[in-house]
């Protein structure tokens, strides 16, 4: 819904978990985050502008309110400050649209479904789950893309001194996963799984019955499976493990990867070095929504900015050392682009009701 203000200000409101299935990541654990890791999300970080959001009319006495609009951002990463990440992308976009940007930054992928279907959100940042999930209540703006392509992949990794050699050797052991509404973090990879030859029962609904999972978000589940001796293997999205899988181990098992993922250049660039399990096949990159029933006129304008947004508007200064944002540009995207997704729930005979 729409807000006036005259303030410019960002605020952060930190939600909680929500608790279905007892996953998704405490909003404590969110502190330094983002989700599209890559990739997965983020928000304005530069912690609030002072600048007021008047401005003189041309006639003496009129003042011309800043539309306030609310942006959902979806968490994937716990060790990216999204909030600074996002911060060029929201500037560029107040500088296009006479708006101040507020962030929502929700404690899970549930959470932020949750909160577009509260009404409390006009735009989000989500996974491409939600394009699925959400299509009542919220529409596709489009696609993000990272280096020329709108698409990227999943990843199942183990330690090179494991004795998991092929993705049979997984049943009875314990796999660290994304969130259980993430794609590339779960969801793909549960089909991976099915398909050779381990039972998933009704997971990420129920509980697997060849393995059991340990759901968080894709840079947490990297960092069990290197730390935690009792995790065999980690589901993620290529953008948290890719770096630290050598180059020739893509080669060996993807050529598509190799053709088309943006990580590859990078791969095997980060100690430690993990061993490679499987390659997905090339998924959706994650949507930029708006909800279904926000009307205001200046919607138009602000999808019209972001679809226009360029690569030097998602760029931070020199003095900038986090992570930068994952995706250079935004692409026209529908609900249609995401039909994959829906070919996955099939797959594993879900329906998003039973996971969100």
């Amino acid at each position: 819904m729409e807000n006036q203000s005259a303030s410019t200000s960002t605020r952060r409101r930190f939600l909680a978990t929500s608790g279905v299935l007892g996953v998704g990541v405490a909003a404590g654990c969110l502190d330094d985050e983002n989700g599209d890791a890559s990739g997965g999300n983020g928000g304005n970080g530069n912690g609030g502008d002072d600048s007021g959001g008047e401005a003189s009319g041309a006639t003496a006495g009129s003042v011309e309110e800043t539309t306030e609009i609310d942006w959902i951002l979806n968490p994937a990463e716990a060790d990216v400050d999204v909030e600074a990440q996002y911060q060029p992308f929201f500037e560029y976009i107040e500088s296009e649209v006479d708006v101040a940007i507020e962030t929502t930054r929700a404690a899970s992928y549930t959470a932020t479904i949750q909160e577009l279907r509260r009404g409390s959100g006009e735009l989000a940042d989500t996974s491409p789950s939600a394009a699925v999930a959400a299509r009542e209540i919220a529409d596709v703006i489009g696609m993000r893309v990272a280096f020329g392509s709108a698409q990227y992949f999943s990843l199942i990794t183990t330690t090179p001194d494991s004795d998991i050699e092929e993705l049979a050797d997984l049943e009875g052991e314990e796999i660290a996963m994304g969130d259980t509404m993430s794609v590339s973090g779960t969801l793909v990879p549960m089909t991976v799984l099915s398909r050779a030859g381990l039972d998933t029962g009704t997971a990420p609904d129920g509980d697997p019955v060849d393995f059991t999972p340990r759901y968080s978000d894709h840079s947490t589940a990297r960092d069990q499976l290197i730390e935690n001796p009792s995790i065999a293997a980690a589901t993620t999205g290529a953008f948290s493990t890719a770096p630290h899988v050598p180059q020739e181990q893509f080669d060996e098992h993807s050529p598509e990867f190799v053709e088309i993922s943006s990580e590859y250049d990078g791969a095997g660039s980060e100690e430690p070095e993990l061993q490679l399990l499987a390659v997905s096949d090339p998924i959706p990159r994650a949507p930029l929504m708006a909800r279904a029933d926000w009307n205001d006129p200046i919607r138009e304008e602000i999808e019209e900015a972001i679809l226009s947004v360029e690569p030097e508007d998602l760029a931070h200064g020199d003095s900038y050392d986090g992570e930068e944002l994952w995706f250079d540009g935004v692409e026209p995207g529908t609900h249609e682009d995401y039909e994959p997704i829906e070919d996955v729930l099939e797959e594993l005979g879900l329906e998003f009701e039973d996971i969100s």
